[in-house]
């Protein structure tokens, strides 16, 4: 089967990738498909903690190959960084780090437009879990402007580990939630730190947020309880910058 810069088609095609070290973000798996090499895709797959969607021939078809033989596989646009890869970049800056760490963030245009801000202020890099994260695609780098080439982007398998990770390395870890009085305008964003920011609907998780060295909150006067989660990691990223900038006058 045939590949082309975002898809892989056909399940013997995937394999391949997959064994290549190619990045890819999910893979798309025809409803009731049973064989030997559909076995071996899947099992493949999740020794490679690479998400699976069991789905309708018709998906398939919209993926944009008819001839796809029940297996469509979307790479990445961009590769990965390691966390210690990552931190070690982070040691040899002499500003303070600054991280992102996104629970929970599925929606490719929030994802892209948080990677564009993190861009623009100077953020180290971004870290998100292997499962539940908006894929790096197309849509993910066109709402980033380009952002997503330049930014290092971390996939971790448990994102409760990099948060011990980054706190064994003296990096503060900073969850942005409404489940706290304190806003953000109160503490201290000077010092090297990871700002954690959750799904609209759900929040940060409650195992990742039990974790955090400090919560913190934007204060929300208006009739409307809450902001894009895009447009609240920016108010949030840009106050980092306000304190950092007042530091160094």
């Amino acid at each position: 089967m045939k590949e082309n810069n975002q898809l892989i088609y056909g399940i013997r095609a995937i394999i391949e990738g997959l064994n290549a070290g190619k990045e890819i973000e999910k893979i798309y798996l025809k409803k009731g498909l049973q064989s030997e090499l559909y076995k071996e895709l899947t099992n493949l797959a999740t020794r490679k903690n690479v998400p699976v969607s069991y789905v309708p021939e018709e998906k398939l078809y919209k993926l944009g190959d008819r001839n796809h033989q029940g297996a469509v596989a979307v790479v990445s646009e961009i590769s990965y960084i390691t966390i210690e890869k990552l931190l070690d970049q982070v040691a040899e800056k002499t500003t303070p780090a600054l991280l992102l760490l996104l629970d929970g963030i599925t929606d490719v245009r929030n994802f892209g437009a948080i990677a564009r801000t993190a861009a623009c202020v100077g953020a180290d890099g971004i870290i998100i879990p292997k499962n539940g994260s908006a894929p790096v695609n197309a849509d993910a780098v066109k709402t980033s402007a380009g952002a997503l080439f330049s930014i290092p982007v971390c996939k971790v398998d448990h994102l409760k580990d990099a948060v011990y990770y980054l706190q064994s390395s003296g990096i503060k870890t900073i969850a942005a939630t409404e489940k706290t009085n304190r806003n953000i305008y109160g503490i201290d964003l000077t010092e090297p730190l990871a700002i954690i920011m959750g799904a609209e609907d759900k929040g940060i998780s409650e195992s990742i947020l039990k974790l955090a060295d400090e919560k913190a909150s934007l204060p929300i006067s208006g009739n409307i309880a809450s902001l894009n989660v895009s447009v609240a990691c920016g108010a949030i990223l840009f106050e980092v910058v306000r304190q950092r900038v007042n530091v160094e006058m």
